[in-house]
């Protein structure tokens, strides 16, 4: 057995970080600060949906549980990080995560990390927000089955970005022309593919199921491994969901070999 090391799975918050389509602007102003006051104090005004966050219940369907009422117990366990690379649109299947759990089993009560490698794009753009594949109907089904603790993405939502109001769903379509790119491609309406919105969410929160989005930071060095994993929300009353430091626990001789990354927002 080596040391335990912490691996840092949440990408950076701070002025200008990378949002979700309809969301205001993350606002950091000085209060104070060392010429006018000899102390540096700072108000933030941010949605927490912004960066790497925790979902509560209470902000999918109405009756559900908000943050304060989560056990902290359901934002830490065991954990594997399943490795299903996907390109522009696709959709996690029951199949593709049957196949990853025979490259790695995962136990009931285990939280699941999904790693399709899309973090790598992680910035304002539409690549990482508008063409990201994802969760639908059958991965939900699939992580009720399977008594899954907790689910967390690489990806911009628990859900496929047109299972979301970034198609024509919700208050959406937030992109039409995104819609209309999806007709152009694939000669189907986003409906016709895409008929629900938010499937995923609905199923696993319905069914007590904790879920993480933009997981990222230094991912690649856990990628398909069993670690440990926290995720832990600040103590907000009442609150639909918050931003998250994201710690994978791990034995250091069980690390990937990869160097940690540098951010830069808009970069890969």
């Amino acid at each position: 057995m080596g040391e335990e090391v912490l691996v840092d799975l949440s990408h950076p918050f701070g002025a200008g970080s990378p949002l979700w389509p309809y969301f205001e602007d993350v606002k950091i102003e000085r209060m104070h600060y060392m010429a006018k006051s000899g102390v540096l104090s700072q108000k933030i005004t941010t949605v927490m949906h912004c960066t790497t966050h925790a979902d509560s219940p209470g902000h999918v369907f109405e009756g559900g549980l908000f943050t304060h009422e989560i056990p902290l117990t359901c934002y830490y366990g065991d954990a594997v990080v399943w490795d299903i690379p996907k390109k522009k649109w696709e959709l996690i299947t029951a199949t593709d995560l049957d196949a990853a759990n025979k490259r790695l089993p995962m136990k009931a009560g285990d939280i699941i990390i999904v790693h399709t490698g899309w973090n790598k794009y992680w910035g304002d753009n539409t690549t990482y927000f508008c063409y990201s594949p994802g969760l639908g109907r059958e991965a939900g089904e699939w992580f009720v089955s399977h008594k899954v603790k907790a689910v967390g993405v690489d990806q911009q939502a628990l859900d496929h970005p047109l299972h979301t109001a970034i198609g024509p769903h919700g208050p959406g379509p937030l992109r039409p022309d995104i819609c209309a790119e999806y007709k152009r491609e694939t000669g189907h309406d986003v409906l016709q593919d895409f008929p629900e919105w938010e499937p995923c969410h609905n199923l696993i929160m319905r069914n007590g199921i904790l879920g993480w989005e933009n997981v990222g930071g230094d991912i690649a060095k856990v990628v398909g491994k069993r670690c440990r994993l926290s995720g832990f929300p600040i103590r907000w009353y009442m609150g639909d969901g918050s931003i998250v430091r994201m710690v994978a626990f791990i034995d250091e001789k069980d690390l990937n070999d990869v160097p940690d990354r540098v951010y830069k927002y808009g970069t890969q």
